[in-house]
């Protein structure tokens, strides 16, 4: 009898989790406010990492920067500054676990506690699995995956101390769908959304109601660093990203708790379509949309920047808005 309650008790908890999530797709909830937390960016010397800097600086929060490239870094911080807000920089290679833990150490005593987390470092090299090399692929797994264990591991207890805090990784709809000569990069997103989801579970089921976890999975920006010169069958129907419709759904997601996004919204179609058709019958519809051939565009062959903020690396696309001085 006991099961049985339990049971039903479940089935209404499910009737109103999925009434609740069908609600806020077309009435979003309200954004938190930001204003005064300590937000730290992995590769926000440029790119996506740069954007968002900019974007949470403009709400108020006290921005942290880390990147191994130090120039990039002090240009954002420069950006932020020039506009009001305030900006810390840090040179740190986020695959070195030891890095991590003594630049964490530096900010929470220089800054403070860390209350949100952007993990958006990011690499690639775009080769076929043979021509990769044993100590690439060591590379690209540690910058894209293992990184945020070590960052996670670093700030998440102060999080659940306080019992505040938000996680935020950026994976990449190359996680939901494997690419050719992506076989590393893959595998890395792949087990990004692995580890952002568990985590979600482990906060959940933990109890600590206001440490949240948004899981990021952006397609390609055709211009950008990663993936310049590469493009789909049918750009029509997967068109390259803009840099302002990923800023703009990444912040919705992290500023409204929304536990995954996918851009563009059709990879929500595709995601389910591949749990539900044969892998021969999922294979046959990538071919026809060029899936298989995506990387033989790619004009320098080799994507790879350690500070390159994921698919949505470089900083060529200026086609957000000019923000004014903050709090003007």
């Amino acid at each position: 009898m006991t099961i049985l309650f339990e049971f039903i008790v479940t089935l209404k908890d499910i009737f109103v989790a999925w009434s609740s999530s069908i609600c806020q797709f077309f009435v979003p909830p309200e954004r938190k406010n930001v204003a005064g937390e300590i937000v730290l960016i992995t590769g926000g010397g440029r790119g996506l990492g740069r954007r968002l800097a900019e974007e949470f600086a403009r709400l108020r929060a006290v921005v942290v920067v880390w990147d191994v490239d130090i120039e990039g870094a002090d240009e954002t911080k420069e950006l932020i500054r020039e506009r009001g807000g305030v900006c810390h920089v840090y040179k740190c290679d986020v695959s070195d676990r030891e890095q991590v833990k003594k630049q964490g150490q530096l900010v929470q005593q220089e800054v403070g506690h860390v209350t949100i987390l952007i993990n958006n470092a990011g690499t690639v090299k775009g080769r076929p699995l043979l021509d990769t090399s044993d100590e690439e692929v060591q590379r690209t797994l540690h910058v894209n995956l293992l990184a945020h264990f070590w960052t996670t591991k670093f700030f998440l207890p102060s999080m659940l101390k306080n019992n505040h805090g938000h996680i935020t990784n950026i994976a990449s709809t190359a996680g939901i769908l494997g690419i050719s000569k992506l076989t590393d990069y893959c595998a890395s997103k792949f087990g990004v959304i692995g580890f952002t989801e568990v985590l979600n579970f482990e906060l959940v089921f933990g109890g600590y109601t206001d440490v949240h976890t948004t899981l990021v999975c952006p397609s390609y920006i055709g211009d950008s660093a990663m993936f310049g010169g590469c493009q789909m069958r049918f750009p029509s129907v997967t068109p390259p990203l803009k840099m302002s419709e990923t800023v703009e759904r990444t912040m919705q997601a992290i500023l409204t708790n929304q536990k995954q996004v996918y851009i563009p919204r059709i990879m929500y179609l595709v995601a389910t379509l591949k749990t539900i058709v044969p892998v021969s019958v999922m294979t046959e519809i990538l071919h026809f949309l060029g899936i298989d051939s995506f990387m033989n565009d790619d004009k320098d062959g080799t994507k790879e920047g350690e500070s390159l903020a994921t698919e949505t690396g470089e900083h060529p696309s200026d086609d957000l808005p000019k923000y004014e001085k903050i709090g003007s």
